[in-house]
């Protein structure tokens, strides 16, 4: 982290650390690190606790590379969608056979062939939240094949991993790449090191503590996709915010805003009761979690945004993290001056 904090933000920084810092004292989370920055590129960030804790113990830095899990769809899949649309490659309003017409291939008149671009990204479609799709093999062609071809049951629209997969596919088909061959942007990866990674769980599965390749079960069998995977620090994350409050982008970054429910705009959440960022949030912002324990919210109305990073499925997921009530702790903090 380069800048220099103003006092205010130093003053807020503080302030929002504290139930951080408490948690990890509480053993409810292994460690963390929170980063807040302005527009004006003034940004301040913190580590403590462990970043991983067996089979060995090491400490969490503030260059820590976290798996930012759901991140992945804010950071990498939605942007890059939105800029196809911008360059006229897609149209967000046609069905993802325009570029999928393999989709439901034997059916012509099923349902999943009228899902739309637009409807992944504020998941308003009838797929369900998440399917174990690694548990059907590990070959990840016919992984794809599978998704392609399955007759989904359909159901009220919820936030559903296989939105974004489905859009990860459509960027692969009109690349030419694999998820994992394209770059996943400044300052991110893929994988990286364990040894500079925060651990994430003791997968039952794959019989090891994983730490710097992707937690998510099905971007692990799929070998990338568009939902999850991608890796990146608070300076990344922190960059990527920047960019948005500085206008990188600026049709992107409308759609970004532009509400499709009470809910969602185009690939992210919009401020709601009981939403991840407190109830103190401008109207103007938007955020988004990850199931490994990250989340990043950037409001424009304030210009600012702050990222909260922790391994809180360290070393399993099933333990009550309190990460629901942490999130919505600081956004308010963060937001209460």
């Amino acid at each position: 982290m380069t800048s220099v904090p103003s006092s205010d933000l130093q003053q807020l920084f503080d302030r929002a650390f504290a139930p951080l810092a408490a948690a990890v004292s509480a053993k409810r989370i292994p460690g963390g690190v929170l980063g807040i920055v302005d527009s004006n590129g003034h940004r301040i960030a913190r580590a403590i606790g462990s970043a991983q804790l067996v089979p060995r113990q090491r400490s969490m830095q503030v260059e820590t590379w976290f798996d930012l899990a759901s991140l992945t769809k804010v950071i990498f899949t939605t942007p890059r969608i939105l800029a196809l649309a911008e360059d006229g490659v897609i149209d967000l309003d046609a069905p993802l056979i325009s570029v999928l017409p393999d989709l439901r291939q034997y059916d012509a008149g099923a349902w999943e062939r009228q899902v739309t671009f637009r409807q992944c990204l504020g998941h308003q479609t009838p797929f369900p939240a998440v399917e174990p799709i690694y548990t059907y093999g590990r070959d990840p062609d016919l992984l794809r094949a599978f998704i392609l071809q399955r007759e989904w049951r359909a159901r009220d629209p919820v936030y559903s991993d296989i939105n974004f997969i489905l859009l990860g596919f459509a960027l692969e088909r009109l690349s030419g790449n694999t998820i994992r061959d394209l770059d996943p942007g400044p300052g991110f990866a893929w994988s990286t090191e364990p040894d500079v990674a925060a651990a994430t769980e003791d997968c039952t599965w794959r019989h090891r503590v994983l730490s710097g390749e992707v937690h998510d079960d099905n971007c692990s069998a799929l070998q990338g996709a568009g939902h999850a995977g991608l890796f990146g620090t608070a300076a990344s994350v922190l960059d990527f915010a920047q960019e948005l409050l500085t206008g990188a982008s600026k049709n992107s970054i409308a759609l970004m805003r532009t509400p499709l429910s009470a809910t969602r705009t185009h690939g992210w959440e919009r401020p709601y009761e009981g939403w991840s960022g407190g109830s103190l949030c401008s109207p103007g912002t938007i955020g988004h979690t990850g199931f490994t324990g990250t989340g990043l919210w950037v409001d424009f109305d304030r210009g600012k945004a702050w990222t909260l990073l922790t391994n809180r499925i360290h070393p399993t997921r099933h333990f009550d993290s309190g990460i629901a009530s942490l999130r919505q702790t600081v956004g308010d903090l963060v937001n209460g001056l």
